[in-house]
């Protein structure tokens, strides 16, 4: 399945860093508002079925209903990549603000020491020293000393407020972040659950009419087609190695795979950088048309591009479909095909 789906050491920098998160998060929170229909998905349960439904009757409603969870599983992996990169921010804002507390604290214990003068009385010693001297010219070069210091200590202590205040803006919005990361993590873990016990509503489903058997040939055909050198090659090789492994949703490897991660890891050992992401995964890619397609080169599938294979040749393509099915074979025109995509 495809897991359809990342701040700089200057003020200036922290400044438009705190301003992002903003815009970022409503972004964020709208992936998430996407996830929270899960609930109305997986509520309805299984389609209806006659009281000895064929073998075909079952894998229809079994395609209808994961094809309503996959989005959703994309939606879930695109929202974790987001939250993985905020939290990425938070840390880097939090080591930026680091210098600037280390600031605060040694002031603060600066003007600690001055107060401590203060109540020992230095202050009032001093004066009663100068009211003491022998002559007028000495009491006025010594008051004017007096209020030279006096002057040193009050702008110590706005210094102080000034650095305190500044710090105070600057963890504003690490604190929203963080109480928001937060929130985030505790909606995501209840999506899991409840996309975890939907799939095991259409294994049980499946499991009943194959058994523990699976269905059908894995490789019916030479995987990949034919030798191909460069990148394509090297890709569609690692792909056509992991058939049979089982698919679990938001796996990118080495044990098993959804229909993005198994395209994220194929073109990592060619040494390509792809997104967890089908939908992402086909914005990163170039498009090329059905017959200029290539031995390596991305199938996606459905309008949404909620699902993702690699082109191995001959009219096939290799993919994570859904859970219950090992990575397998399949013809690319096996599903509604959106677009294809290679990847550079």
């Amino acid at each position: 399945m495809a897991h359809h789906a990342p701040w700089p050491p200057s003020v200036r920098s922290i400044d438009r860093v705190a301003a992002a998160p903003r815009s970022c998060w409503s972004r964020f929170t709208t992936a998430l508002a996407a996830l929270a229909g899960i609930a109305v998905i997986l509520t309805g349960g299984a389609t209806a079925a006659h009281a000895e439904p064929s073998i075909a009757e079952i894998e229809r409603q079994i395609d209808q209903d994961w094809n309503k969870l996959e989005p959703i599983i994309e939606q879930h992996n695109a929202a974790r990549q987001d939250l993985a990169r905020k939290r990425k921010q938070a840390d880097v804002l939090a080591k930026q603000i680091a210098p600037l507390q280390l600031q605060v604290d040694l002031a603060m214990g600066q003007v600690g020491g001055l107060a401590a003068e203060a109540y020992k009385g230095e202050s009032v010693s001093t004066v009663n020293a100068l009211l003491g001297s022998r002559s007028p010219s000495d009491v006025v070069t010594g008051l004017e000393l007096l209020d030279r210091f006096a002057h040193r200590q009050q702008q110590q202590v706005q210094n102080v407020l000034d650095l305190r205040n500044q710090l105070a803006a600057k963890k504003k919005p690490l604190d929203e972040m963080i109480a928001q990361l937060t929130r985030t993590e505790a909606q995501l873990a209840a999506k899991k659950k409840q996309i975890n016990a939907e799939i095991d509503r259409l294994q049980k489903l499946r499991l009943k009419v194959y058994g523990s058997g699976g269905a059908g040939p894995l490789r019916p055909a030479p995987c990949p087609s034919e030798y191909v050198s460069g990148p394509g090659g090297i890709a569609a090789k690692f792909a056509c190695a992991q058939i049979g492994k089982p698919y679990v949703w938001g796996a990118d490897g080495p044990d098993s795979y959804d229909c993005s991660g198994l395209t994220m890891a194929a073109w990592a050992k060619a040494g390509v950088s792809l997104p967890h992401n089908a939908r992402q995964q086909r914005a990163v890619t170039a498009r090329v048309s059905r017959a200029d397609l290539r031995v390596g080169d991305l199938v996606f599938y459905y309008s949404d591009l909620h699902h993702v294979g690699m082109y191995v040749g001959n009219g096939w393509v290799v993919h994570a479909s859904q859970a219950g099915v090992p990575i397998k074979m399949k013809r690319i025109d096996d599903g509604p095909i959106n677009s294809y995509g290679h990847p550079s």
